[in-house]
């Protein structure tokens, strides 16, 4: 009943013939080539996109600096017609004010 251990029978799993293996190291080996190539390609297309988007980004950022330095331009103008507005309309109230005080001094009299 003792069986010679060559006649062993390995489980379904276990067996491996010799001829397939290479087969399937061919076939893994081949999708592994295959897959580093699709990286490098999406690598290559995101490294891409990233550096437009950066250059993108580049000119935004000028633009905006333009703009702010703009902006600030305008906004010593308005405070400088802001401030000459205001000493005119206090001028003129000044004259305005001494007026009336000169009609009502020469109506009393």
């Amino acid at each position: 009943m003792c069986i010679n251990p060559t006649e062993w029978i390995l489980p379904h799993n276990l067996q491996v013939p010799s001829q397939r293996r290479p087969k399937r190291s061919r076939v893994r080996v081949h999708n592994l080539a295959r897959r580093k190539q699709c990286k490098e390609k999406i690598g290559k297309v995101m490294e891409l996109k990233n550096l437009k988007l950066y250059m993108e980004n580049i000119s935004i950022i000028e633009e905006n600096e333009k703009l702010r330095k703009k902006a600030s331009l305008l906004h010593q103008e308005n405070l400088a017609l802001m401030s000459e507005l205001q000493n005119r309309f206090s001028k003129h109230d000044l004259l305005n004010n001494d007026q009336s005080k000169n009609t009502v001094h020469s109506s009393d009299g």
